[in-house]
């Protein structure tokens, strides 16, 4: 220790820890602990973690790149870490990698660990102080330990307030202040991961440069375009579209800049093209990345000069058009194989806005689905709202499909309920009562959500069976809490046999 005395240190840890109950913002006090707790146990790394077995989590590391992040996670169901939560004691080693308990572990051998101290927060142990690496050799001296111990059990006590302060943050709508600047209406969601989204918008919508949305199929890139034209100053005149997705290149450009009569095989008249159909407003080009090579030049020209030739013309129209362009491909990897040009890469993403999946942001997907139950009855006369059930259902399903996917489950499981005359949508009607088997060839692209379920119900209803259908004993095996556990059971509708 250079600048500090170890003494010191550990005063201000202790101070620190006092004045943790007084902390209106838990995050940046427990970043600041854990940094000093590794300092002062002169540890290269350290990890923490909060929340085991409940939905809320909060995890801070120091020292660690991603890579090792990961590696550590994944210690918290087997190895070290494991240990220690699973004995609720100690686990302490001079090197992992010459103690027999841990030396065959791929992840000890892979990142060449040594020393480790782990300690327990709480009993049932509700999350993990991990320390990893001194720079004198031989284990976690005993001082150390005790440190380490006496912050773990303070975390204890505070860990519900802690998790619930993480709740109130995660459901506080981080959109109110961007919504109230954009036209974002049919954007639905209050996620961190959504507000920055609209906080790229906020840049974007006022100039007139070319944007390029990204992200995967289905998240909603078009209702994103659509807003960002009605958040800008052209929201007066039109917004078209054009789907660049399969044609080829003739037909693309007489699509995109009109044709005269004659000019190819099926212009039998005068076409006018997209560009014109939308002066004055917005032309959004979606699956850009799918234009043909040898059309590429063509956009490139008319986005630099804002002027463009009909097929079969020979003089030039002046264009007052902004250019949105979306794709859910990685035009970086098309650049470098040379499947799209660099040049007209870089003309259209003059700005660039991500849309995040929906396994970015879980917390929007009750919202989202109430939204799309809702237009749904509004649509048919007969409005069916989602149960409490069918809504944890749904955010507890993996979604490759995105806000689309979502969309067909959602107005399916409207269908299904409407047709039994249900008075709401629930996790039946939503997924099926059929087996994965049965589900995959008679719902199109279920079968994964299906057979998630079908092993949910399995794998709860044998920790039922084993404990008598004890719950709480039952919840205590799982590693939840009861309240998660009779959650779950609600929604993949098991009851005690007989019942």
């Amino acid at each position: 220790m250079t600048e500090r005395t170890q003494a010191e240190l550990e005063r201000d840890l202790y101070r620190g820890l006092l004045e943790l109950g007084e902390q209106d913002e838990a995050t940046p006090f427990l970043e600041e602990a854990l940094a000093l707790v590794v300092r002062v146990a002169g540890a290269r790394r350290g990890y923490l973690e909060l929340g085991r077995g409940t939905r809320e989590k909060l995890w801070l590391a120091r020292g660690f790149d991603d890579d090792e992040i990961a590696h550590v996670r994944k210690e918290l169901s087997t190895g070290i870490i494991a240990r220690a939560i699973e004995t609720a004691q100690v686990v302490s080693t001079a090197s992992a990698l010459d103690d027999p308990r841990f030396s065959a572990q791929g992840s000890v051998q892979a990142q060449q660990i040594r020393a480790v101290l782990c300690v327990p927060v709480g009993s049932p142990s509700l999350g993990v102080v991990y320390l990893q690496g001194r720079a004198e050799p031989g284990p976690f001296p005993e001082r150390d330990q005790l440190l380490s111990t006496i912050f773990a059990r303070h975390l204890a006590r505070l860990a519900d307030r802690l998790l619930a302060d993480l709740g109130d943050r995660a459901r506080r709508d981080h959109t109110a202040e961007q919504r109230a600047r954009l036209a974002v209406e049919e954007v639905i969601g209050t996620s961190a991961a959504l507000g920055r989204l609209f906080q790229g918008m906020l840049v974007a919508a006022p100039v007139e440069m070319s944007v390029l949305i990204s992200g995967e199929s289905g998240t909603g890139k078009t209702a994103v375009a659509r807003a960002l034209h009605r958040s800008s100053a052209r929201r007066g005149g039109p917004f078209v579209e054009l789907n660049c997705a399969a044609l080829p290149g003739p037909l693309f450009e007489s699509e995109l800049f009109g044709a005269e009569k004659g000019a190819h095989s099926t212009a039998d008249r005068r076409i006018d093209g997209k560009v014109h159909a939308a002066q004055g407003g917005t032309l959004f080009l979606d699956e850009i990345a799918e234009i043909p090579l040898e059309s590429q030049g063509k956009l490139l020209t008319f986005l630099q000069s804002k002027s463009y030739y009909r097929l079969g013309k020979s003089t030039p129209e002046s264009a007052d058009v902004r250019i949105v362009a979306a794709t859910n491909a990685d035009l970086g990897e098309r650049v470098a194989s040379k499947r799209f040009r660099e040049d007209l890469y870089y003309r259209l993403g003059a700005l660039e806005l991500h849309v995040p999946a929906l396994s970015e942001r879980r917390e929007d997907i009750p919202a989202i689905a109430d939204h799309i139950a809702r237009l749904t009855g509004q649509t048919h006369g007969r409005e069916l709202p989602l149960t409490h059930a069918a809504k944890l259902a749904l955010s507890e399903a993996e979604w490759p499909g995105n806000v689309r996917q979502l969309e067909n489950v959602v107005q399916r499981g409207w269908a299904t309920a409407s047709a039994a005359g249900a008075p709401a949508i629930e996790p039946r009607h939503l997924f099926g009562e059929a087996s994965a088997a049965e589900a995959g060839s008679a719902a199109s692209g279920l079968a994964y959500h299906d057979a998630l379920r079908s092993f949910q119900t399995r794998f709860l209803r044998e920790a039922l069976d084993v404990t008598d259908w004890n719950v709480s004993e039952a919840a205590r095996r799982l590693e939840l809490s009861r309240s998660r556990l009779n959650e779950l059971m609600r929604s993949l509708g098991l009851s005690r046999p007989g019942k």
